[in-house]
């Protein structure tokens, strides 16, 4: 989804990453909003590491309530959560934090993701990952989730 096609009624979240505008996240979970049609999108906050501290202090009393997590803080973000799920307690990283009541909640995905296929041992990183996207996707704006269609995702060319 391009900035001008963003209406009043577009559903949005957050992505936090040092390249989140042009990264693997946003790009497959716009994929999969676009896929599925849905009016929803990812907005890219691109910080770096000394800005890091300062917007997860301050991210309990903005007006981000939904945030995915890039890799590179997926570990440090863990410090500003209120609470964590069983996931990212044994992982030792957070995919995503959801804002309550000015509490950060961090989550982790990858035992949700794994549940979807029946052999997930066999499973690269990458469609894994768009499962993740998928699981997202469905949570906050209630997206299908079809692991069949992660082939198809992950083959497009467009973003």
């Amino acid at each position: 989804m391009q900035p001008h096609e963003i209406k009043p009624d577009t559903k949005l979240c957050t992505i936090l990453g040092h390249n989140a505008q042009t990264g693997y996240m946003r790009r497959y979970f716009n994929k999969i909003m676009k896929h599925n049609a849905m009016n929803a999108t990812a907005i890219a906050l691109n910080i770096t590491d000394e800005h890091f501290a300062i917007t997860m202090t301050s991210v309990g009393s903005s007006k981000v309530d939904m945030m995915m997590i890039e890799r590179e803080f997926s570990e440090k973000v863990i410090q500003y959560c209120n609470s964590l799920d069983a996931c990212a307690t044994k992982e030792g990283r957070v995919d995503f934090v959801e804002i309550k009541e000015s509490k950060v909640y961090g989550y982790c995905l990858s035992d949700d993701a794994k549940a979807l296929f029946d052999k997930p041992e066999f499973l690269d990183d990458q469609i894994l990952f768009v499962a993740k996207m998928m699981l997202l996707a469905n949570r906050w704006f209630d997206s299908k989730i079809d692991v069949d269609d992660i082939p198809i995702l992950i083959g497009e060319n467009n973003g």
